[in-house]
C-alpha cells in the first residue's frame, strides 16, 4: 500500500512537472529552493475549450522583456548570495522560477507545483523510493507581479504557510494578515499610493476628474481607496468604469463612449499595462486628445503603453513610480545573457528569439512554424521588431548592446529592485536561522531552528522580524501587516528629441513619512502638458469662483458643479473657489468686491463736518449774544428798566441761559463715557435754572400787582432772599433726578452696529429712557407753570416783566420740545445728538429773544424810555386802571343795596362816575406828562379798560340837611377806601425803581 502511495504521488508530480517542460522554467539545484513567479509573457491566447479532447495547456503569448529583467535580478541576488562569504556560507541557494503569463491560473498552476514538493517532503518517502533527482522543498516563493494573481497565490501558500514575498503587488487587501498569512513584499501597499493621487489633484486645484480600474484585485481596492480620499477633498467623480485586458469589444467601446462624451479631462486609472492596452488602442483609434492621465505605478512606465505612436493621445500622463534602487554589477550580468551559456535559464532561449527576432532551430518549440505563431500574436513594444511570417535563423553570435529593448533599460531599477531586496530578506532571514544562538531564537523555549532541515514556516517566523540593511544603507522590516514602506517618484511622460521614444521624466516626489501636507512635492517647471505646454490644464466642471464670491449648489449636480453667488454684504472671501464667504469683525465691513474686510466708517456727531460746525457756530452765537446782554445789564445795572426787570434774578436767568447754550456743545464731537453723563444732566438743570427764574420772577410782579395792600407778609414773600430759595428748590429737583439717574443707570458711550450694516455710530446709551422722560417732563411741568402765570399777568405793565413776550417764549418753548419727541423717536445715529442741539437751542434763542432783546433795544436805542417818570406813569396807569375797576364794583354794590332800600336818594359824599359806551377801540393813554399835571390839579382821569373808557374823580358835595349823621359816616368811610386806594397807587408806582 505505502509503495502504491509512493508511486501515485511520484506519478501526480511528474505530471505536473511535465506540463511545465525544461524550457518553460528556470531551474537550479541547492541546498535551499528558492521560488519565483514572473511574468514571461503579457497573457495567453484565447482559446475555446470544448472538452471533445483532452484539455490542453494554454499557450503564453506577446513577450514581456521587463520581465524577464525581473527574472534575472532574482537570479543575480541568488548567485550573489552564494558567492558571498559572509552571508549563508557554506549554504547554497536554488531557484525554480516559473512563467505565471500574467494570469491567475498559470500562476496557480506553478504554486502547485511548490506545494506538491513540499507535501512529497513531508511524507518521508525516501526510504520508500529511490529519488536520485529529488528537488528540495521550497521555503520560500517570490512573486507574483500583479494583485490579483498575488491574491490567488497568497490564498494557497497560506495554507502550507510558505512566505511569499511579492515585489510588485501593491493592493491594500493583501495587508489584511488573517486572510493572507504568509504574505509580505517590498512594494508600499496603494493606500499611500491613492492618497498622494488625491493631493496631486488637489495640488493642481481640479475637482473634476473620471476613474478608470482593472477589474481585480488591484484595480478595484485602489481606486475605491482613491474615492474616499477625494471625498475628503470636495472631488467629485463624472465617471467610474472597469476593464480588463479580455473585456470584448463591445466592452471598451462603451467606456471609449463615456471617456469621449465627459467633461472631465483628468482620468485616474489603477490598472496594469495589459489591462490597460486595450483600451488606450481604441482612444488612439478615435484619436481623442485633450485628457489627462494620472497612472498608477502598475503602468506608469508600463512598456506596451509607454509607446511614440499613443503619445498624442496620452501625452500628458503623470504617473507613480517606485524609488530607484542601485544594483552594481547587475548591468553586466544583464549584458551575459545567452542561450548557450544560461543553461539554467529555459526562457534565454525564448528572449534571444524575441530580442533579434530570429529562431533557434535546435528544438520543435523554436521552429519557424512556432515563431510565427507567437509573432502573429505579439503586439506592442513586448513584441518582436519583425513583420514577416518567417524568421530567419539565429547564428548565437548577435550582440545584446546592439538592440534596444526594455531588457537593457537599468536606469531606473524600480521592480527589478524590489525582487532583489526580496531575495535578500528571504536570505537575511535564514542567516538569522544559521546564527541562531539556542535560548535565544523565535522559538519554543527559545529554540532555533535546524538550517538543515528548515522548515517554509519558520522561515516566515524569522521574515516578520526581519530587521536588516540593505546595500543602499536603508533599514529594511517589515510592519506587522507584512508591508515595507516606502516613497514614491512622481514622473511625466516625455517624448525623446533624440530618439522619438518616451522618456520618464521625473518631476516630482512623494514622502510617506513626512507630515500631512508636506508629503508632496513638485517642480512645475519640467512639466510638459500632452509633451510641450507648460500651462496647466483645466478639469473642473465649473469655472473658479473668484475672490468676493462662493460656491453656489445647483440643485441635482454633484457638489464640484456649482455656481458662484456674490458675497452678501458684511461678508467675504479672499480665495479662489471658496466654499463659503466669512463673516467680517464686528468693526470691519467688507469692502466693494467682497474680497477683504475694511473697517466701518465711523460716524457721530462730528466737530468738523459741516453740520457740526454750523451747530457750534450757533451755540457760540447764543453764548455771545447771552454775554453781551449780561454785560449790558451789568453796565446800565442801576437805570429804571434794568431795577424794574429784577435785577438780580436777570442775571440769574442770564447765566442760566449761558449754560444751556454751553450744554448744547456736549453733544458735538465724539461720545465718550463722561461726556455722555454730563451732556443730559447739563440741559435739564440749565433748563429748569432758567425756567424756574422766569416763574419766580413772573409771579413775584403777579402777586404784587394784584394784592390789594402790601402788608409785611407781602413784603417778606416778594423779598429777594425768598426768590432765590424758591429758584434753589426748584433746580433742586432737577438735580435729585439727575443723581438718581446717574447712580442707577449711568449713560455711557454706545458703538451701535445695528443700523446700519457698514457703519458703526458711536451715540450715548442714555441708561434709563424713564430717567430721560423725568428729566425732560419735570421741565415741561415747571414751563407750563410758568406759561400759566405769564398769560395771566399778559397785561401787566411792559416795563415789567414782558408778559407777553414770556407768553410767546413759553409756546415758543412748548412747540420746540413738543416736535423734540417725534423727531427724536425717529431718528438714530448721530442726527439723534442733532436733532437735541437744535431744540435746545432754539429754546435758548426764543428765551433770549422774547425776553431780553425788547430791553436791550430799549436801553441802548431809546434812552428816553429808560427813566424813572415813564416807569413811573406806565406803573401809575396801571393803577388807575384797577383803581376803577374797584370803585365800579363798589359803585355797583351800593345801587343794588339801594334798590333793595327802597330807592332812597340823597346829597351824600360819594364818587361821581361817568361812563360812556365806545364801541371803538380804546383811546390811549394821554402823554405822562400830562397826566402828572392832570393829577396834581385834581383833574379827572380817564382810564381805559375793557369796552370802554370810565372817568375817575374823587370830590365831595354838600351834605343834605335831613341827613346830617348819615352823611358823616359815609364821609370817613369814602375817605378810608380813598387812602388805602391812594397808598396802593403809591405802593405800585414806587416798586419798579425798588
Amino acid at each position: 500500500m505505502t509503495s502504491y502511495r509512493c508511486c501515485l504521488i511520484l506519478l501526480l508530480f511528474t505530471w505536473n512537472t511535465a506540463a511545465y517542460g525544461p524550457n518553460q522554467r528556470a531551474q537550479k539545484k541547492g541546498d535551499i529552493i528558492l521560488g519565483g513567479l514572473f511574468p514571461i509573457h503579457f497573457g495567453v491566447a484565447a482559446k475555446d475549450q470544448d472538452l471533445k479532447s483532452r484539455p490542453e495547456s494554454v499557450e503564453c503569448i506577446r513577450y514581456n522583456f521587463r520581465g524577464f529583467r525581473w527574472l534575472q535580478a532574482m537570479i543575480f541576488a541568488i548567485e550573489e548570495i552564494n558567492s558571498s562569504p559572509t552571508l549563508l556560507p557554506n549554504m547554497t541557494l536554488g531557484y525554480r522560477i516559473f512563467d505565471t503569463c500574467n494570469t491567475v491560473s498559470k500562476a496557480l498552476e506553478a504554486t502547485l507545483s511548490f506545494v506538491a514538493q513540499n507535501k512529497i517532503d513531508s511524507l518521508n518517502l525516501d526510504e520508500f523510493c529511490n529519488c536520485s533527482e529529488h528537488i528540495p522543498s521550497t521555503i520560500a516563493v517570490v512573486g507574483a507581479t500583479g494583485s490579483g494573481i498575488s491574491t490567488a497565490v497568497a490564498n494557497l501558500l497560506g495554507l502550507f504557510y510558505i512566505p511569499q514575498v511579492s515585489y510588485a503587488s501593491s493592493s491594500r487587501l493583501l495587508s489584511n494578515k488573517n486572510q493572507f498569512k504568509s504574505f509580505l513584499r517590498t512594494i508600499p501597499n496603494d493606500e499611500h499610493q491613492a492618497t498622494a493621487m488625491a493631493d496631486i489633484i488637489e495640488y493642481f486645484r481640479w475637482n473634476w476628474v473620471g476613474t478608470i480600474a482593472a477589474d481585480d484585485d488591484y484595480g478595484r481596492p485602489g481606486i475605491e481607496k482613491f474615492r474616499e480620499e477625494a471625498e475628503e477633498r470636495d472631488i467629485c467623480i463624472d465617471f467610474s468604469e472597469l476593464i480588463s485586458q479580455y473585456s470584448d469589444e463591445e466592452e471598451i467601446q462603451q467606456v471609449v463612449e463615456v471617456i469621449q462624451n465627459s467633461t472631465a479631462r483628468v482620468i485616474v486609472v489603477f490598472s496594469s499595462g495589459p489591462d490597460l492596452e486595450p483600451l488606450i488602442k481604441e482612444i488612439v483609434r478615435r484619436n481623442i486628445t485633450g485628457k489627462i492621465w494620472l497612472a498608477s505605478e502598475a503602468w506608469a512606465s508600463s512598456s506596451l503603453i509607454a509607446m511614440p505612436e499613443f503619445f498624442r493621445v496620452i501625452g500628458s500622463t503623470i504617473g507613480f513610480a517606485l524609488k530607484a534602487g542601485q544594483i552594481p554589477g547587475f548591468r553586466e550580468f544583464l549584458q551575459k545573457v545567452h542561450p548557450k551559456k544560461s543553461t539554467n535559464n529555459g526562457f534565454a532561449k525564448e528572449f534571444w528569439e524575441e530580442t533579434f527576432n530570429c529562431y533557434l532551430p535546435d528544438g520543435s518549440k523554436n521552429s519557424p512554424a512556432s515563431a510565427s505563431f507567437h509573432k502573429g500574436h505579439e503586439e506592442g513594444l513586448g513584441a518582436g521588431n519583425g513583420t514577416s511570417a518567417f524568421r530567419p535563423p539565429c547564428t548565437g553570435d548577435e550582440n545584446i548592446t546592439s538592440v534596444e529593448t526594455p531588457y537593457m533599460d537599468y536606469t531606473h531599477l524600480r521592480i527589478s529592485y524590489n525582487v532583489y531586496l526580496a531575495v535578500y530578506s528571504i536570505a537575511h532571514a535564514l542567516q538569522d536561522i544559521y546564527t541562531c544562538t539556542p535560548g535565544k531564537g523565535l522559538f519554543t523555549n527559545g529554540s532555533c531552528a535546524d538550517i538543515k532541515k528548515v522548515e517554509a514556516w519558520q522561515v516566515l517566523k524569522h521574515l516578520r522580524h526581519l530587521n536588516f540593511t540593505n546595500n543602499m544603507g536603508e533599514q529594511v522590516d517589515f510592519d506587522e501587516f507584512g508591508d515595507l514602506v516606502g516613497n514614491y517618484s512622481i514622473i511625466n511622460w516625455h517624448l525623446s528629441p533624440e530618439d522619438g521614444s518616451v522618456v520618464f521624466e521625473e518631476v516630482g516626489h512623494y514622502n510617506v513619512y513626512a507630515k500631512k501636507g508636506e508629503r508632496l512635492f513638485i517642480n512645475e517647471n519640467k512639466i510638459l502638458w500632452g509633451g510641450f505646454s507648460k500651462e496647466v490644464p483645466f478639469s473642473n466642471c465649473s469655472r473658479d469662483c473668484l475672490p468676493g464670491t462662493r460656491k453656489g449648489i445647483i440643485e441635482g449636480e454633484p457638489t464640484c458643479c456649482f455656481e458662484c453667488v456674490d458675497c452678501p454684504d458684511g461678508e467675504y472671501s479672499d480665495e479662489t473657489d471658496a466654499s463659503a464667504c466669512d463673516k467680517c469683525p464686528e468693526d470691519y465691513w467688507s469692502n466693494e468686491n467682497h474680497t477683504s474686510c475694511i473697517p466701518k466708517q465711523i460716524e457721530f456727531l462730528a466737530w468738523t463736518e459741516p453740520f457740526g460746525i454750523a451747530l457750534t457756530l450757533f451755540a457760540v452765537l447764543g453764548i455771545f449774544l447771552t454775554s453781551f446782554v449780561l454785560g449790558v445789564f451789568t453796565k446800565f445795572r442801576n437805570t429804571p428798566i434794568v431795577k424794574a426787570t429784577n435785577r438780580e434774578l436777570s442775571y440769574l436767568l442770564l447765566f442760566s441761559l449761558l449754560c444751556c447754550f454751553s450744554s448744547s456743545l456736549f453733544f458735538i464731537g465724539e461720545p465718550q463715557n463722561w461726556t455722555c453723563r454730563l451732556r443730559q444732566p447739563a440741559f435739564g438743570i440749565s433748563f429748569v435754572l432758567c425756567i424756574s427764574c422766569i416763574l419766580v420772577k413772573t409771579n413775584r410782579v403777579l402777586l404784587v400787582f394784584e394784592a390789594k395792600i402790601p402788608t409785611s407778609l407781602h413784603r417778606k414773600w416778594w423779598g429777594l432772599n425768598l426768590q432765590f430759595l424758591l429758584v434753589f428748590l426748584c433746580t433742586f429737583v432737577q438735580i435729585v433726578i439727575c443723581v438718581i439717574w446717574l447712580y442707577t443707570a449711568p449713560p455711557s458711550s454706545y458703538r451701535n452696529h445695528e443700523l446700519e450694516d457698514e457703519i458703526i455710530f458711536i451715540t450715548c446709551h442714555e441708561g434709563s429712557l424713564m430717567a430721560l422722560g423725568f428729566l425732560i417732563g419735570y421741565t415741561c411741568l415747571l414751563a407750563a407753570i410758568c406759561f400759566f402765570f405769564a398769560f395771566k399777568s399778559r397785561k401787566l405793565p411792559e416795563n415789567f416783566n414782558e408778559a407777553k413776550f414770556i407768553t410767546f417764549s413759553m409756546l415758543i418753548f412748548f412747540i420746540v420740545w413738543i416736535s423734540f419727541i417725534p423727531a427724536y423717536a425717529s431718528t438714530y445715529g448721530k442726527f439723534v445728538s442733532a436733532v437735541e442741539v437744535i431744540a435746545i437751542l432754539a429754546a435758548s434763542f426764543g428765551l433770549l429773544a422774547c425776553i431780553f432783546f425788547n430791553k436791550v433795544y430799549i436801553i441802548l436805542f431809546k434812552p428816553s424810555r429808560n427813566t424813572i417818570e415813564e416807569v413811573r406813569c406806565s406803573t401809575a396807569a396801571h393803577a388807575f386802571k384797577v383803581a376803577a375797576r374797584a370803585t365800579l364794583r363798589r359803585s355797583n354794590v351800593s345801587r343794588k343795596r339801594s334798590n333793595s332800600l327802597g330807592g332812597s336818594t340823597g346829597s351824600t359824599p360819594s364818587s361821581s362816575i361817568s361812563s360812556k359806551s365806545n364801541h371803538e377801540d380804546p383811546f390811549p393813554l394821554p402823554a405822562c406828562a400830562e397826566r402828572q399835571r392832570q393829577q396834581q390839579r385834581g383833574c379827572k382821569q380817564k382810564v381805559s379798560f375793557g369796552s370802554g373808557t370810565v372817568t375817575l374823580s374823587l370830590s365831595f358835595e354838600e351834605p343834605q340837611k335831613n341827613a346830617m349823621a348819615n352823611r358823616n359816616a359815609k364821609r370817613r368811610n369814602s375817605l378810608e377806601a380813598q387812602n388805602s386806594d391812594d397808598s396802593l397807587m403809591r405802593h405800585r408806582a414806587l416798586l419798579p425803581l425798588q
